[in-house]
């Protein structure tokens, strides 16, 4: 199994913005087949190094990660949605 982490810092940092995004993210448990798990959190801290959205989803493995990346509802609603909210994101892939 691996896990996928992206965190991402918001163009804009408003209650309406995070609370969107987190449901967003939250909705693939639903709606992409491929995810196990999936953990989402927001930054309390707003330190200068803080990104201020947390996404970890399980997969069973690597070769799942490509199906997830390329999953119709991960790309044209998730995707579309954290591109247009995002000013940055960092990712990590590592198995546990």
């Amino acid at each position: 199994m691996i896990k996928h982490v992206v965190c991402f810092k918001l163009k804009e940092k408003n209650d309406a913005v995070i609370k969107k995004t987190k449901d967003l993210l939250l909705s693939m448990k639903e709606n992409v087949p491929t995810v196990r798990e999936i953990e989402v959190g927001s930054d309390f801290l707003a330190s200068a190094r803080s990104f201020d959205i947390y996404l970890g989803v399980v997969l069973d493995s690597r070769d799942v990660l490509d199906e997830y990346q390329n999953d119709p509802y991960h790309v044209n609603v998730v995707k579309k949605h954290m591109h247009s909210v995002s000013e940055q994101s960092i990712s990590v892939d590592f198995d546990i």
